[in-house]
């Protein structure tokens, strides 16, 4: 825990007599690609083989229980045993980069912080990631100190030998300057550049697999992906890249009293060492820590939140890397003035007033304008649920594939809408499975056709966004986008008269919009509460009924009407039997086939595949037989 002697913490006042930073601090990024380190490091293959065998039979074992085996036996029989078999390949996976360090403990950090979507077990055998890369002795980073910065006893009063972090590429040590000052010096791994680029190069190889599987390669370029985090990884070797971006990150929260951001020591720092501010503080997925200090979870998920929605849509320059390692959260006196107490929108804090510290600048995004306007559209139609402006944003940034079906597009997307809006991430992740199958069947030619694509310049928003709904959930089960995002939303469309209408009703349920704890942050008054909500959800009821009745007679032009008719209990269980009864039949017309088969191989002297087409036989039949039984 940092001490209140640091500068920043010993009050809640911040600098404000610095330049505001610029719109975009930084437009312009060296490019590095895949190619940067041809010619500057060798390749370990050792290393190189390790890393596409282990890519390799994953992939094979995917494919024979996904694709084959799925097929053969049932969903029934592959899904009893798919949570153990994700455990082990997450567990393979966890031993596996721990051991080689690199590329991989990154890879391993992203998926382990998609707790949203991902299954608990996965999330659970790659957590320890986090905190389980191993440390370089320190006698070799006190060398490579003294390599860059000169005798270490001169520039730090004292130096901890004990690391306080290992990354993946560079290793934190607590230091205390002459004056006093308590730093964190960053060193980078000796021989990480080899590491690196032989990373990089199997990864390209395993690239190129997956350009081989055409529902990949119709969707996603995968190499130029690789290309655009090869570029992003090299630039994180440049330390330099990290001070100016720890820089441009304080000019921007300079006048934010809930956002500290470390003070850098250029002196201190180079291309391969950079020296800042001790801030350590609570871990932001130390649950129990942030309770016991008085902070609300939740105050902590929508201070997040909020603070990358103002980076990426109003800056459009993010902290590109925001796993659990790199944030914490500081408690501040209970008594601590606004705006630090409150947040964003002016509402007050739940809990105590904190600091929302981020560290490790090395990963920053850059989004053109182009590209944000396009997010903001995107944005504006979730929050006010316009299935025709949400697929028109998605053309405009590039996301969906050339001869697409808008208008079956925008039908999903309305029916999704219908499913699952005003739901929070607990609600949404615990759909019956009959709820999400059902929207499948209903829209089964989309999810054959799957006409989504990735665009290269998603890549690391889209890693951020992921562990950032990763981190909101874990801080705050109940976490609700909808609620979070609408205040942002309101002044976004403050400038945009054709979505004002539906934030105030046009696309709104009012009961999604009027919620009791909104109004209660809206009133002085809580005896009017609920006469008010009665009488505003009337009047928007009643306003929106033009919008209603437009909407569904230009439907009805496009033939987009459809009738839904409900079976009955009788007609669904004989339904249920003609689709047992045709699946056997096909079995055994599968299995005749294949037995008939092996058969005329066997007279043919093709013992092997003969005996491999009995052995599918007999598995087809096993399927048939219990098919029968469990009918």
């Amino acid at each position: 825990m940092p001490d209140s002697s640091n500068p920043g913490f010993a009050s809640t006042s911040r600098v404000t007599d610095r330049a505001a930073p610029p719109d975009n601090p930084a437009d312009t990024q060296p490019a590095a690609g895949l190619a940067a380190g041809a010619g500057r490091y060798r390749i370990d293959w050792w290393r190189y083989r390790r890393t596409l065998w282990f890519a390799g039979w994953l992939m094979a074992r995917i494919f024979a229980w996904e694709l084959v085996l799925r097929r053969v036996l049932g969903e029934g029989t592959v899904g009893r045993g798919r949570s153990g078999r994700m455990r082990r390949w997450a567990r393979d996976f966890r031993g596996m980069a721990v051991a080689m360090g690199g590329v991989m403990i990154k890879l391993g950090q992203f998926i382990s912080s998609r707790m949203d979507i991902l299954p608990p077990e996965v999330i659970q055998e790659l957590a320890s990631l986090q905190d389980e890369v191993p440390g370089v002795p320190f006698d070799v980073i006190r060398a490579r100190l003294e390599e860059e910065l000169g005798p270490v006893d001169e520039r730090f009063d004292w130096l901890d030998p004990a690391p306080t972090a290992a990354a993946s590429l560079g290793q934190a040590h607590r230091a205390r300057l002459p004056d006093g000052t308590r730093v964190v010096v960053k060193v980078q791994r000796p021989g990480i550049g080899t590491l690196v680029h032989t990373d990089l190069k199997a990864l390209e190889v395993v690239a190129r697999w997956l350009m081989r599987i055409p529902l990949i390669r119709r969707r996603a370029n995968v190499p130029a992906l690789l290309d655009e985090f090869s570029a992003v990884l090299w630039e994180e070797l440049n330390y330099c890249q990290e001070a100016d971006h720890a820089e441009a990150f304080a000019e921007l929260f300079a006048r934010d009293g809930g956002i500290y951001i470390p003070r850098l020591y250029r002196e201190l720092s180079t291309p391969r060492v950079v020296t800042l501010e001790d801030v350590t503080a609570i871990k932001i997925t130390d649950y129990a820590a942030i309770a016991a200090a008085g902070i609300a979870r939740r105050d902590v998920a929508r201070r997040l939140i909020a603070t990358y929605l103002w980076m990426v849509f109003v800056k459009r320059f993010f902290h590109a890397d925001p796993h659990p390692g790199n944030l914490f959260v500081y408690p501040l006196p209970p008594d601590t003035a606004a705006p630090v107490g409150h947040h964003a929108n002016g509402t007050p804090l739940l809990g105590r007033p904190f600091y929302l510290i981020f560290v490790d600048f090395g990963m920053a995004g850059h989004l053109t304008p182009e590209i944000a306007e396009g997010l903001r559209e995107t944005l504006i139609a979730l929050t006010t649920r316009d299935a025709r402006r949400l697929v028109e944003s998605y053309q405009r940034l590039g996301i969906l594939l050339p001869g697409a079906d808008l208008d079956r597009i925008e039908q999903a997307s309305r029916a999704a809408f219908d499913r699952v809006w005003g739901m929070n991430m607990a609600q949404i992740s615990g759909l019956s499975f009959s709820e999400i199958t059902s929207l499948g069947r209903e829209f089964s030619d989309l999810l054959f056709s799957l006409p989504f694509q990735v665009p290269q310049d998603f890549l690391y928003l889209m890693r951020a966004v992921g562990i950032l709904f990763g981190m909101c959930t874990g801080l705050d089960p109940d976490f609700d986008p909808w609620r979070e995002v609408l205040p942002f939303v309101m002044t976004l469309v403050a400038e945009d008269g054709d979505a004002l209408p539906a934030v105030m009703g046009f696309g709104f349920r009012p009961r999604d919009l009027l919620r009791p704890e909104t109004l209660r942050a809206l009133l002085t008054a809580e005896h009017v509460e609920s006469a008010l909500e009665t009488g505003l959800d009337v009047a928007l009821r009643t306003a929106q009924l033009p919008a209603l009745a437009d909407s569904v007679l230009r439907r009805a032009d496009r033939g987009e009407i459809t009738v839904r008719v409900a079976p009955t209990p009788e007609s669904q269980h004989e339904a249920r039997q003609l689709s047992a009864a045709v699946h056997r039949l096909a079995g055994a017309v599968l299995f005749t086939g294949l037995a008939v088969t092996s058969a005329i191989l066997y007279s043919a002297g093709e013992h092997t595949l003969s005996l491999v087409g009995l052995g599918l036989a007999g598995l087809v039949f096993l399927r048939v037989l219990l098919s029968g039984l469990s009918s």
